[in-house]
Formats: C-alpha cells, sequence, structure tokens
C-alpha cells in the first residue's frame, strides 16, 4: 500500500500532466496552422517547413504525455479512492444540570 505522500505525489502529477497535455496540444494546433498558411503563401519556404518541424514536435511531445497519462490512470485505476479525511468522533457537549 503507497503512503499517503506518494499518492499526494502521484496525484499532482496526474494533474501536471493534464496541464502539460492541454499546452502541447494548443501548441500543436498552433504550429499546425502556422505551416498550413506558410504552405499556402509560399510553398517550400524556410517558415513552411521550420512550422512543420515544431508541428512535428509539439505532436511527439503531446503523444508521449497522454501515453503517460494513460498508463498513471491505469495503475491508479485499482486503489479504492480516498476522497476526505476519515472522520473522527464528534465531541458531544452535554449542558450541564
Amino acid at each position: 500500500m503507497a503512503s499517503q505522500t506518494d499518492h499526494a505525489e502521484s496525484v499532482r502529477a496526474l494533474r501536471q500532466l493534464r496541464r502539460m497535455r492541454t499546452f502541447y496540444a494548443g501548441g500543436a494546433v498552433l504550429w499546425a496552422v502556422s505551416a498550413a498558411s506558410a504552405g499556402w503563401d509560399d510553398p517550400g519556404s524556410r517558415q513552411m517547413w521550420v512550422s512543420g518541424v515544431l508541428l512535428v514536435v509539439f505532436a511527439a511531445l503531446l503523444a508521449m504525455t497522454s501515453l503517460w497519462l494513460k498508463r498513471q490512470q491505469a495503475d491508479h485505476s485499482t486503489e479504492p479512492a480516498h476522497h476526505a479525511a476519515p472522520r473522527s468522533t464528534a465531541w458531544r457537549r452535554h449542558a450541564s444540570a
């Protein structure tokens, strides 16, 4: 069984992977639009090729991040979910007579 700090770190890692996946998806879209625009204006230009290379880089980063996220989520699917701290018994105060 994993300790509480291991669980908290893995939750943080999943959150960070989701953020990076969104960032890489945005970068891939940006460079796809840039490559298409440069290719439309001047096919075979240096700007088109640089945009194409950066599109490939961001697509590869997006693919790797998605793969890591899928593996991390598969590893955590067998663990029970602990959404809150266990409740302790409440103090009962009785009115004095």
